[in-house]
Formats: structure tokens, C-alpha cells, sequence
């Protein structure tokens, strides 16, 4: 995300691995104070969580968003219900695509643009064993061709 006035929190790498990104989505989070002053300070954490539908709402769950240490009483269980502001026809193409068999909604990042708290939704297909192995193998591939390609440039 090279654009201007985004700063990116925190990404979640782990979905890159076990999921199959289809489809992405920006989407705004319903927080506290304290819970935006901690993610400026980059204490969020994505790696267990996911989103779902509930009512025909879009809301994300297991994301863990630490304590601010100045709110006392004002702070928040950190890993609460978020939920997330999307409109209704991107919550409705959301229903379709969860209905279908094998796809999830996990988040891949979230950051700043401008002062708003943003979330990087993906609609993902989970990746077996094999198609893991798989791309170990390309990866390492590219590593060696790219390797070979540096020692012959001086």
C-alpha cells in the first residue's frame, strides 16, 4: 500500500498462506477512543481472526486490539466483537459469497488513511496441504532463479 496518506498497522501474513484470496474489501471499524490510540501505537494483532455475518451485519472476531496504557477505566476487552462498516450491497455480494461452499472473510490489514481506521477484507478459499506445498516449491524456485541471475550480474 504505497498510497498517500495511508500508514500501514499490522498484516496478516498468515491468511496469505493458508487461504486463497479471491476478492478484497475496504471496510471502517466501529471503535472506542482508546482502542484507535493503541492501534496508532501498532498494537493490534490479526493473525487468528476472521469476519462473519451476523443479522446482516459484517463483524470481525478474535482481532486483539491491546489495552491503551493511559485509559483506565475506558478500555475495552481486547479481543471484543468489532464490528464493520460496509454498505449493503457490498454486505449482500459478502452473503453470496460466504453461502457458497469453502469461503471465508478474513482480514489482511489494517491501517490508516488519513485519520480513519480502515480493514483490508478478503473473501479467501482455504488452501490444502498440497496447494501449500506447492507454493513452497514455486517460491523456492524464483529464490534459486533470481539467486543464479544476481551471481552472473556483477
Amino acid at each position: 500500500m504505497a498510497r498517500e496518506g495511508i500508514k500501514s498497522i499490522a498484516q496478516n501474513k498468515k491468511a496469505r498462506h493458508d487461504y486463497f484470496i479471491e476478492d478484497t474489501y475496504e471496510a471502517g471499524i466501529e471503535l472506542f477512543g482508546t482502542e484507535v490510540k493503541s492501534i496508532r501505537q501498532g498494537k493490534v494483532n490479526l493473525k487468528d481472526s476472521y469476519a462473519g455475518i451476523y443479522k446482516g451485519e459484517v463483524y470481525a472476531y478474535n482481532m486483539h486490539i491491546s489495552p491503551y496504557e493511559k485509559g483506565n477505566i475506558f478500555n475495552k476487552d481486547p479481543i471484543r466483537t468489532r464490528k464493520l462498516l460496509l454498505n449493503r450491497f457490498e454486505i449482500n455480494k459478502l452473503i453470496g459469497y460466504v453461502q457458497q461452499k469453502g469461503y471465508t472473510l478474513i482480514p489482511l490489514s489494517i491501517y490508516l488513511k488519513g485519520s480513519l481506521v480502515k480493514i483490508e477484507l478478503a473473501v479467501a478459499k482455504g488452501k490444502q496441504l498440497h496447494d501449500k506445498r506447492q507454493a513452497f516449491a514455486e517460491r523456492d524456485a524464483k529464490r534459486e532463479v533470481e539467486r543464479e541471475f544476481r551471481g552472473k550480474n556483477y
